[in-house]
C-alpha cells in the first residue's frame, strides 16, 4: 500500500486510444503513413473512424445529423441547445440528477475530484497506479488541481474491499476506473464492486467512477447503466472511445455538484463557444453504437479464445490473452518477441494480405515481452473463429526466426 504525490509511472501508450496518439507526431512520416494505411485493410477487427479522411468524416456526420436534430434546431452557444440535450440524455441514462458536458475527460475528472475535495475537506484521492490520471495526464491532478493520490493496491486489478477498508491513511474520494484499461480492461464482479463502494462509504469517502468505457460494462456486470452508475456519487463518461464520437465527455452526479463543476469548467477554459459537431456525434453514438456494444463484447470472447488456440497451434512458445475471457470488447495480447518486430510483422501482414489482426505493439514487463490491445467492433463481427486462427497462423509465420 503506497502513497503517491504527483509522480506517475510511464506505461505503454495504447494504439487503441486516440488521445494517446500524441506521440504520432514524433514518428517518422513513413511509419505513420504505413500504420494509417494498414487500418484500411479489407479485413480488420475494428475500423477506426478517427482515421477516416476529414471530408469523409464531415460528410458522414452531416448526413446522419438529420436523424438526430431537426432542420430548424438552433445552434448551440456556450452549452445550450443540442449540448444541453446531450447532457439531459446522459443524466437520464446514468440515473443522475444532472450532467455537464466537457471538452475532455481529463478536465471533467480534474473538476470532479477537485469539487469533491472541497466538499469532503480532504484533497487525497485513492485510485490505482495504472488509472488514467496517473499514467496519461502528465500529473495534472497534483500539478494543476493540487490533489494528492494514494494507492490501496498495486496489483493489476481494482482494489478489494479489504484493501480499501484497511488502507492506512484517510482519503476523501475513491476513484475507480471501469474498466481498468492499462491492466487489461479488467473489471471486478458486481458483488466485489458493491463491496468496494461500501468499504469507501464506511470511511466517509465519496466514490467517483472513471467511466470512459463504462458503456460496455453492462454485459459483464449484468446490470443497466443506471444501476452501475448508481453505486457512485459521480461518474465521467467519454464519447470518442467506445461510442466513436468526435470528442468530449460528460460529468454526471448530484445537481449541486454539477452546478459547481460548471463554474470550474469555465475556470479551466472549458466553456467552449460552440460544440455542436461533438454533441451531435455523441448523440449518434448513443443511438447507433451503444445498443451494439453487448454484441461486440460477446464476439470479443470468441476472438480471444480463437487467438489463444491459434497461438498454441502455431507453436508459439508462450502467449497470453488477458483477461482469459474478456470483460469488455477490448483485451490484451502478450507475446515473447520484440515490440518493433511484432509491429513490423503486423504492418506487413496488413499491407500484403489486406488483413489486419493486430496494430501496434509495446514493450512491457521483462525484456523481450510485448503487449498489444485488441478491440472488436462491427467490422470484427464477420470474423469466425477459423478466420482468426487462419490470421494468427499467417501472423506467426511472418515473425522473423
Amino acid at each position: 500500500m503506497t502513497s503517491h504525490d504527483g509522480e506517475h509511472d510511464g506505461e505503454h501508450d495504447g494504439e487503441q486510444d486516440a488521445e494517446q496518439e500524441q506521440d504520432a507526431e514524433q514518428e517518422p512520416d513513413l511509419s505513420a503513413r504505413r500504420r494509417a494505411a494498414a487500418l484500411g485493410a479489407d479485413r480488420i477487427l475494428h475500423r477506426w473512424s478517427q482515421y477516416a479522411p476529414l471530408t469523409e468524416r464531415l460528410s458522414a456526420l452531416a448526413e446522419a445529423a438529420s436523424g438526430i436534430v431537426s432542420p430548424d434546431e438552433p445552434i448551440d452557444m456556450y452549452g445550450n441547445a443540442v449540448v444541453a440535450r446531450l447532457e439531459d440524455e446522459v443524466a437520464s441514462l446514468l440515473g443522475k440528477e444532472a450532467a455537464a458536458f466537457f471538452p475532455t475527460g481529463t478536465m471533467a475528472q480534474q473538476v470532479a475530484l477537485r469539487c469533491w475535495a472541497g466538499r469532503t475537506g480532504n484533497a487525497t484521492v485513492a485510485l490505482h497506479p495504472k488509472a488514467h490520471p496517473e499514467v496519461h495526464e502528465g500529473g495534472a491532478l497534483s500539478v494543476v488541481s493540487g490533489l494528492r493520490t494514494v494507492y490501496p493496491t498495486r496489483e493489476p486489478r481494482l482494489p478489494t474491499a479489504e484493501e480499501v477498508r484497511d488502507f492506512e491513511e484517510p482519503f476523501g474520494t475513491l476513484m475507480l476506473e471501469l474498466p481498468l484499461r492499462d491492466a487489461g480492461f479488467v473489471l471486478p464482479t458486481w458483488e466485489e464492486l458493491e463491496e468496494v463502494v461500501e468499504a469507501a462509504r464506511e470511511r466517509d469517502a465519496v466514490v467517483h467512477f472513471d467511466g470512459a468505457r463504462l458503456w460496455e460494462c453492462t454485459a459483464h456486470f449484468g446490470r443497466s447503466l443506471s444501476e452501475i452508475a448508481g453505486l457512485a456519487d459521480s461518474v465521467y463518461v467519454s464519447f470518442y472511445k467506445s461510442l466513436e464520437g468526435l470528442s468530449g465527455a460528460v460529468l454526471a452526479g448530484p445537481r449541486t455538484l454539477v452546478d459547481e463543476a460548471r463554474t470550474w469548467r469555465h475556470r479551466y477554459g472549458g466553456q467552449v463557444f460552440q460544440q455542436f459537431p461533438a454533441a451531435v456525434a455523441a448523440l449518434l453514438g448513443l443511438r447507433d453504437t451503444l445498443p451494439r456494444l453487448p454484441d461486440y463484447v460477446t464476439h470479443a470472447r470468441v476472438v480471444a479464445e480463437a487467438l489463444r488456440e491459434g497461438f498454441a497451434a502455431a507453436g508459439v512458445p508462450w502467449s497470453r490473452v488477458h483477461p482469459e475471457q474478456p470483460h469488455t470488447h477490448q483485451f490484451q495480447v502478450w507475446l515473447p518477441y520484440d515490440c518493433e518486430v511484432l509491429t513490423a510483422t503486423s504492418l506487413g501482414q496488413a499491407e500484403e494480405t489486406k488483413t489486419q489482426l493486430f496494430g501496434r505493439w509495446f514493450a512491457d514487463g521483462p525484456p523481450g515481452l510485448s503487449v498489444t490491445e485488441v478491440t472488436v467492433t462491427e467490422a470484427g463481427l464477420v470474423w469466425t473463429a477459423d478466420d482468426v486462427k487462419e490470421a494468427v497462423a499467417e501472423f506467426v509465420r511472418r515473425i522473423p526466426g
